[in-house]
């Protein structure tokens, strides 16, 4: 069975920063795509950012110049930097991930529960 569990949310000030985290565990064989989505109340559920196995990145529009996706292959974990952060960034963060749970399987997407992140004075 496979985990994925966020961490990093909180309440932060217009202009500030936070970093989110997620982790990876249980059967895990490879990982590929990993991404940051967000959804805020009302709205559906967007893409923030994402990173292949490979390191190659994408960024919605929104956020660009702003929130910086790495990984950790070694340790199953994607992180999101955030900065200048903004009340249009509230929303509750999810993590994703492809994975895949023994060889040549093509691997599945599996998503955390979420983390809430508050941008306000």
């Amino acid at each position: 069975q496979v985990q994925l569990v966020e961490s990093g949310g909180g309440l932060v000030q217009p202009g500030g920063s936070l970093r989110l985290s997620c982790a990876a565990s249980g059967t895990i064989f490879s990982i590929g795509r990993m991404g940051w989505y967000r959804q805020a109340p009302g709205k559906l559920r967007e893409l923030v950012a994402g990173i292949t196995a490979g390191g190659t990145t994408n960024y919605a529009d929104s956020v660009k110049g702003r929130f910086t996706i790495s990984r950790d292959n070694a340790k199953n974990t994607v992180n999101l930097q955030m900065n200048s952060l903004k009340p249009e960034d509230t929303a509750v963060y999810y993590c994703s991930a492809n994975i895949a749970t023994r060889p040549l399987h093509s691997g599945m997407d599996y998503w955390g529960k979420g983390t809430l992140v508050t941008v306000s004075s």
